[in-house]
């Protein structure tokens, strides 16, 4: 047994339920972060039902947009992984709704680290903050988003403020309260969920074009990762002596297009699957009505390459194939539905 602890925020989501049970197998005390505890039987019975030993397991009520309850939630606590940020593909209607809890939650988390003198902080950031407005070429560890861009969506802008506010927190520490510090980057994460919530935006989109509610997908190809790839480079990124001070990019090297998605569906039984690409002027003008398109705008005839070379030499990581996440995802969510629709 590790008698290590772990504080996870935002443990009931898609990525902090594998990051958590990433840890528990590997022996950590982990505390995990909700918004009301009330989701505790839920994360409970997840992990049972994934044949997750518990017993390690505590939970904290934790809330991004309030101080109440972060010192506490850190102290003794070894390491923070900081997974919790809100997403949503569709731009909300005023940014700030997004931006500020992003920012103001990260900024949060990082003072009780700093209060807690914990060892080291893992934040989980993403590729918009370093991909931007790119739309063709590569990005990696130096690279960064201007969020001034026209088309970025609000989801990105609060990636990327948040990231850098947590940079500049930590350039800003005297001497003698300072910590460990990296940063995962993923890509559009995608992998069979650990429980039976299929809300996640990927989780989403692959229920719709199983059933027959996405008969055109985007013309974009996009940097994706399966989501127990994540959690393991988060245990990678929080234990490995060189990972201070790095950004890592968690993404395969090649762009992963929408219709090649589609395409694997398809072939593989999943008859309702659409395989055409929506005109772009159709996108544009849905834009004018509908928050989702208009999130997707920005990403649009974009075929990115990421640069991984350090994250997979690193952490000795092989990314799982894609049309093994997308095929595996497929079959969960499919099992998930059908289970809900009876």
């Amino acid at each position: 047994m590790n008698n290590q602890t772990v504080l996870v925020t935002g443990i009931s989501g898609y990525i902090g339920l594998h990051v958590a049970a990433e840890l528990l197998r590997a022996g950590y005390q982990v505390r995990g972060s909700v918004r009301s505890l009330k989701k505790e039987n839920e994360v409970r019975e997840t992990m049972a039902a994934a044949k997750v030993d518990t017993r390690n397991l505590s939970f904290v009520e934790l809330d991004l947009t309030q101080d109440n309850g972060w010192i506490e939630a850190v102290a003794g606590a070894d390491y923070v992984l900081h997974v919790a940020s809100p997403f949503a593909l569709a731009n909300p209607k005023h940014e700030n709704d997004m931006i500020v809890p992003a920012v103001q939650g990260t900024l949060r988390a990082l003072r009780a680290a700093r209060a807690g003198k914990v060892k080291r902080f893992v934040l989980t950031s993403s590729v918009l903050s370093m991909m931007g407005s790119m739309k063709t070429g590569s990005f990696g560890p130096d690279s960064w988003t201007d969020t001034e861009a026209p088309n970025v969506s609000t989801y990105t802008k609060s990636k990327t403020m948040a990231e850098k506010a947590a940079w500049e927190y930590m350039a800003d520490l005297p001497k003698e309260d300072q910590f460990e510090f990296t940063v995962v980057n993923p890509g559009g994460v995608i992998g069979p969920p650990l429980g039976r919530n299929v809300s996640g935006q990927t989780m989403t989109m692959v229920g719709d074009m199983i059933g027959g509610k996405m008969p055109m997908v985007p013309n974009a190809a996009f940097p994706m990762i399966d989501v127990r790839d994540v959690a393991k480079i988060h245990l990678a990124a929080m234990t490995h002596a060189e990972a201070p001070g790095k950004r890592f990019v968690a993404s395969l090297t090649e762009p992963v297009s929408f219709i090649d998605m589609a395409r694997t569906l398809k072939a593989n039984g999943y008859q309702k699957v659409g395989t055409r690409i929506a005109p772009n002027f159709m996108l544009r003008l849905l834009s004018f009505f509908d928050r989702e398109a208009k999130g997707l705008l920005g990403m649009l005839g974009m075929n990115l390459k990421s640069e991984n070379q350090t994250t997979r030499s690193m952490f000795n990581w092989e990314p799982t194939p894609i049309k093994q996440s997308v095929l595996e995802t497929a079959v969960v969510v499919q099992r998930i539905n059908r289970a809900q629709a009876s």
